[in-house]
């Protein structure tokens, strides 16, 4: 067709599969076009194209490079290219080095005035859940190198003469949205890093952080404890997400807070309750910011909350009035320190939720045997399926939960090994573990505590006033997240529902007691006949033939979704499990929640489709509630 640009066959690597494999890599036929490139199947034979695999937008495209290749790459894998768009990136495998180039030369003349065009890119690829370049574990994390400003993605006039809007930009709806919120790039060996908190070391091997203080990595091995030097030259171990790399990284000032969401801005806010309080967090729009401002203007009863979003010009100024651009973040900040320009009021005090620091991947690096004596013991939290859950201290001073484990409830030896591995599983949504204590019976698995306790009973009695649906969708972005990063791991919960979720003290959700109920040795819960089975959470497969996989995590995500809209209702609440057993594989599924608008209850019943291979995986979910919770702001 005359339309057509470029028209190439190439290899196409598959964006869903976990884990590579030749089953991964298949042959389309590309066609590049002034509005998409586009990719068919193809009949080799006749020459034909077929059907339609998959396009994208040539406006939503972020980035055009190429890809390093692996170790041992095949030659036909030798010369890829990756273009980055909203859901990530899509590899493809040119037949040699100048065909590489010349899409890539054309691709990049195309996108060149695209809005939102990355400063930084991954010169390597996406695999088995981790960058293979920086080691982040985040596939949305913000690139590790820097592009060159001469590639024809940052450079060039503006051709369109659109202004700037006259005044800041508040948040809006109506855009789709984004990935996961991206993360500053992170530090490389030899690179030097700032101190976010202090940090006293808990075993000998590790070193003291001194907030603010600058320190020099030697060694990133352990994702989440690596070896640093400090300026008088001692060496030791330090918690990796104490610590911001020094070039361009947020985190080191107090007025950011990191993964912070509207609902939480505010609440912070108004309970501040100072007239030009403010903060910056993390935008609805991936690797986007947005500043937070309380004022006590414009007539309403107690203030109220505005939320800006910080702008980008073509050049990669940021500005949130137009005509004041600024090269950094820090330096657009200062100056509305002193102006409002537009604004509500201008930034005059700086409110911060960094005086907690996150946690750690157990309590000091290599621990994850904990010697009981270092317990105390202070009140019990409840009975879980395995015993009772105490809050504690460690060593006097850092807060837990304890779960004290019934003995013949769990298969011990296998958790005890399976436990060396969770420890290493570290996300803003999931409840850390930070070790066990198996020298005596019974047997100790050591937490994270979260001060507003089970989800479930924060749903029904923690929720004080009537919650907003931002409020509730929020909850259910927690959780996705969560179990995205549990996805990505290869990590099957099981067990997914509200009454396994806990709310911090900020009212972020965590995902806990991952993968717990592999250990279980109680018959009566293993059975779905029996009443300790989570039958109300299961899907048909499940109830059918005791098959779990990610895909019924899927289907329990979306009764947890249930359960949140309806404030901590029982799922099928007038039927009894052996009926929810029966009806549930012949169609029965829940109805929708008064609360629960026709785009979230849809998210709902997508988790809930008979065939597994329809249910969307978690990072989907996590998208689409994403791109809802945009348009409901």
């Amino acid at each position: 067709m005359s339309e057509n640009i470029l028209e190439e066959i190439f290899i196409k690597r598959s964006q869903q599969k976990k884990k590579t494999s030749p089953l991964n890599y298949k042959e389309r036929l590309f066609i590049l076009t002034q509005k998409k490139i586009a990719y068919y199947d193809f009949d080799p034979e006749k020459g034909k194209r077929k059907g339609l695999r998959g396009s994208v937008d040539i406006e939503k495209i972020k980035c055009v490079e190429s890809v390093q290749p692996e170790p041992n790459t095949p030659q036909e894998r030798m010369y890829a290219f990756q273009i980055i768009y909203d859901e990530g990136p899509l590899y493809i495998f040119a037949k040699n080095d100048d065909v590489r180039a010349q899409w890539i030369k054309k691709l990049k003349e195309m996108v060149r005035f695209n809005k939102d065009l990355m400063q930084k890119y991954h010169p390597c690829f996406w695999a088995d859940g981790v960058w293979l370049c920086c080691h982040q574990e985040v596939k949305q994390a913000m690139g590790c190198k820097v592009l060159d400003s001469k590639n024809g993605l940052t450079c060039g006039r503006r051709l369109s003469r659109k202004p700037l809007p006259p005044t800041p930009t508040e948040e809006k709806t109506g855009r789709p949205l984004p990935p996961q919120p991206q993360e500053p790039s992170g530090p490389s060996v030899g690179m030097i890093v700032i101190a976010e908190y202090n940090y006293t070391p808990m075993t000998e091997q590790d070193l003291e952080l001194r907030k603010d203080e600058e320190y020099t990595i030697l060694e990133m091995s352990d994702t989440n404890w690596w070896r640093a030097r400090d300026k008088y030259g001692k060496e030791g171990y330090i918690p990796s997400n104490y610590v911001v790399e020094t070039e361009n990284g947020l985190e080191r000032f107090d007025w950011y807070c990191k993964n912070m969401n509207r609902s939480q801005a505010e609440m912070l806010l108004k309970t501040e309750n100072k007239d030009g309080g403010f903060l910056v967090r993390d935008s609805s729009k991936a690797g986007k910011y947005t500043v937070s401002l309380f004022s006590k203007g414009g007539g309403e009863t107690g203030g109220s909350c505005r939320h800006y979003n910080i702008c980008t010009t073509p050049q990669g100024q940021f500005y949130l009035a137009e005509k004041h651009n600024f090269s950094t973040i820090p330096e657009l900040i200062n100056y509305h320190q002193h102006n409002a320009a537009g604004m509500v009021s201008r930034l005059k005090y700086i409110v911060s939720n960094r005086a907690r620091p996150p946690s750690t991947a157990g309590l000091g690096y290599g621990v994850w045997e904990i010697d009981p004596h270092c317990l105390t013991f202070i009140k019990d939290l409840g009975t879980g399926q395995f015993g009772v859950v105490k809050y504690g201290k460690w060593q006097g001073k850092h807060d837990v939960a304890i779960k004290m484990i019934k003995e013949g409830s769990m298969s011990e030896d296998d958790f005890i090994e399976e436990a060396k591995i969770m420890m290493k599983l570290r996300h803003e949504n999931l409840v850390q573990l930070y070790g066990v204590c198996t020298k005596h019976r019974p047997i100790y698995i050591v937490t994270e505590f979260l001060s507003n306790g089970c989800l479930l009973t924060y749903l029904r009695e923690g929720l004080k006033q009537h919650p907003t649906t931002v409020q509730l969708l929020e909850i259910c972005k927690d959780v996705a997240e969560g179990m995205a990063y549990l996805e990505s791991q290869q990590f099957i919960h099981r067990d997914l529902a509200a009454r396994n979720c806990l709310v911090d003290g900020n009212g972020t959700v965590k995902v806990t007691d991952f993968g717990l109920s592999r250990y279980v040795l109680d018959d009566e819960y293993t059975s779905s006949a029996g009443s300790k089975f989570p039958v109300r959470w299961s899907p048909p497969e499940v109830l059918l033939y005791c098959k779990f996989s990610s895909k019924s995590d899927i289907w329990a995500y979306g009764v947890l979704m249930w359960e949140v809209y309806t404030l901590g209702w029982l799922p099928y609440e007038r039927l009894s499990n052996t009926e929810i057993a029966d009806q549930v594989p012949r169609g029965l599924r829940l109805y929708r929640p008064q609360l629960a608008n026709e785009k979230v209850y849809s998210i709902m019943t997508t988790c809930w489709h008979d065939k597994p291979d329809e249910r969307p995986t978690f990072h989907e979910l996590a998208l689409t509630v994403q791109d809802v919770l945009y348009e409901l702001q």
